[in-house]
């Protein structure tokens, strides 16, 4: 599907969204538009709703796959409200980890197969600024300025 960051790929597997793919070229998977199953027409479906500003709450069957410490990180993760930011350390403390666990809520975040649904570019530095994003830095920051979040890179324009 087209979408303000890119084409995105939107995977789906025994009826639920297991992946979802930056710079998927043109005639990636089947969509809606090409007669794609349930799953896949309402994922862009509420994508497209998401992009448009008109959703905030993804309600979609997922089964990303992933290690158990992975899918606890990605559980957590999913609870991070549209237009706010937390940091690593921050989600170590709500899964009850240690605060030097954040490099490795850092690592299970990097993998998270359904970016935007599971909202990881809504985790920051401890200093505020914008860290890793499989999808690259530019697309973190266009996300969150879609939330109405602002960034250093907000800043470096202003000044």
């Amino acid at each position: 599907m087209g979408s303000p960051i890119g084409r995105l790929e939107l995977v789906e597997a025994a009826g639920a969204l297991v992946a979802i793919r930056f710079d998927a070229p043109a005639d990636g998977a089947p969509g809606p538009e090409r007669g794609g199953s349930r799953v896949l027409t309402e994922a862009h479906r509420q994508l497209t709703e998401y992009f448009a500003g008109e959703r905030r709450v993804f309600d979609l069957p997922l089964r990303p796959s992933g290690t158990e410490f992975q899918r606890r990180v990605w559980e957590v993760l999913a609870t991070v409200p549209w237009g706010t930011t937390t940091t690593y350390g921050a989600l170590a403390a709500r899964l009850g980890l240690p605060p030097g666990a954040s490099r490795a809520v850092g690592a299970a975040n990097g993998a998270n197969p359904l970016p935007v649904v599971l909202p990881c570019h809504r985790v920051v530095g401890s200093d505020g600024r914008l860290t890793g994003y499989a999808g690259g830095l530019e697309r973190k920051a266009a996300l969150l300025r879609l939330e109405g979040v602002r960034t250093e890179a907000d800043q470096d324009v202003l000044f």
